[in-house]
C-alpha cells in the first residue's frame, strides 16, 4: 500500500508532467504572438525567465492583462518554479507579436501571487 507521502509524490509529478506536456503544445503558438494581449485587455504571453540553479533560460505560457501600461501575470501556486525564477532574477524577457521584448518583474507574494512586467 502507498503512503500518503508516496501519493503526494505522484500527484505532484503527474501535474508537473501534465503541465509540461500543455505548455510545449502552447508555447510555439503564443512564442509566435497568437493570443498575445491587445493594448487594452488579456491575453497569452510567453515569459522567459533564466533558471535560479541552472542559470539555463525557461520559457512559460502565462495569461496576462494589460494594467496601466504593464502586463500583470499571476497565481496561486506558491511553488511555481517560474514564479521562484522570478523573483531570484527579475530581468526577463516576454514575448509579445513574435518579438522578445525585455521587461523587469516586481512580485507581490499573496494569497493571489502577483507579478508585475515593466516593459523596456
Amino acid at each position: 500500500m502507498e503512503t500518503s507521502t508516496e501519493l503526494q509524490t505522484a500527484r505532484a509529478d503527474a501535474t508537473q508532467a501534465g503541465f509540461r506536456l500543455l505548455n510545449s503544445i502552447v508555447e510555439p503558438a503564443v512564442k509566435a504572438g497568437i493570443a498575445n494581449p491587445l493594448p487594452v485587455g488579456s491575453g497569452a504571453i510567453l515569459l522567459e525567465t533564466t533558471g535560479r540553479t541552472s542559470g539555463k533560460k525557461r520559457r512559460v505560457p502565462l495569461l496576462a492583462s494589460r494594467v496601466c501600461g504593464k502586463l500583470a501575470v499571476s497565481t496561486v501556486r506558491s511553488d511555481s518554479q517560474w514564479l521562484k525564477n522570478v523573483e531570484a532574477d527579475p530581468e526577463v524577457t516576454v514575448w509579445l507579436q513574435g518579438k522578445p521584448r525585455e521587461a523587469t518583474a516586481k512580485v507581490t507574494r499573496g494569497r493571489l501571487n502577483i507579478v508585475m512586467l515593466d516593459l523596456h
